[in-house]
């Protein structure tokens, strides 16, 4: 069985255990980091010498880095569909992906990290807006690409999606301002009715770290 080590609130956790849900595959999540702890042991070393999450656990193979994994488990469970076969689709895919961890995953987690993950009597109005001015900057370069299609790498749904997918349920559900981007407003609407999403990337996570911590808690229970 599939064992993927991680929190199911972690922003770099999320997409793989999404990616897994979509593919249909069986699978264990082993938590670990943050609240759960276990990566200063021994063990977990000779899975991610980096000791941190995500890592998976496929039989004898172990790999780390949240996107290395989501291509791994899409070439090897969902060739021809989250793995497109067409060369050229998958370029687009893995470029998209490449720029959701260059571009459009800094500003937002950073604007999360800033609110939500901040005392409320400690968060600085300066350093969100900067944030939130950052990832207004960005986000209109997905907008303009998803114009005229449904999703990120053409009309079927495909890796791409997943790492910028679990971006953008955070971007929408923080409190700061956000331009209107009509065709990632859209898109993100179509993700909203994928069943998987919904279990594994819409989860409330509240607006203060102490929500935050018991939230994350009780979903290892």
């Amino acid at each position: 069985m599939l064992k993927i080590w991680g929190r199911p609130y972690s922003s770099n956790v999320i997409p793989v255990i999404w990616t897994a849900a979509e593919l249909g595959l069986d699978y264990h999540l082993e938590l670990a980091g943050g609240s759960f702890g276990k990566l200063d042991t021994d063990d977990y070393a000779q899975i991610n010498p980096n000791r941190m999450i995500p890592s998976i656990q496929d039989g004898d193979f172990a790999l780390w880095e949240s996107r290395a994994i989501i291509r791994y488990l899409c070439e090897r469970y969902g060739a021809g569909s989250l793995y497109p076969d067409d060369i050229k689709t998958r370029a687009i895919a893995d470029q998209w992906m490449e720029w959701c961890g260059t571009r459009a995953f800094a500003p937002v987690i950073q604007a999360f990290f800033a609110t939500v993950r901040t005392e409320p009597d400690q968060r600085d109005p300066a350093l969100i807006k900067k944030h939130q001015h950052d990832a207004a900057e960005v986000l209109p370069l997905l907008d303009a690409h998803l114009k005229h299609q449904r999703y990120v790498a053409g009309d079927t749904f495909t890796m791409a999606d997943i790492p910028l997918g679990t971006v953008a349920y955070r971007y929408y559900n923080i409190d700061i301002e956000r331009p209107s981007l009509p065709n990632i407003e859209a898109w993100y609407a179509t993700l909203c009715d994928r069943p998987a999403y919904q279990q594994h990337v819409m989860r409330f996570f509240g607006s203060t770290p102490e929500q935050w911590k018991a939230l994350e808690l009780a979903s290892g229970r």
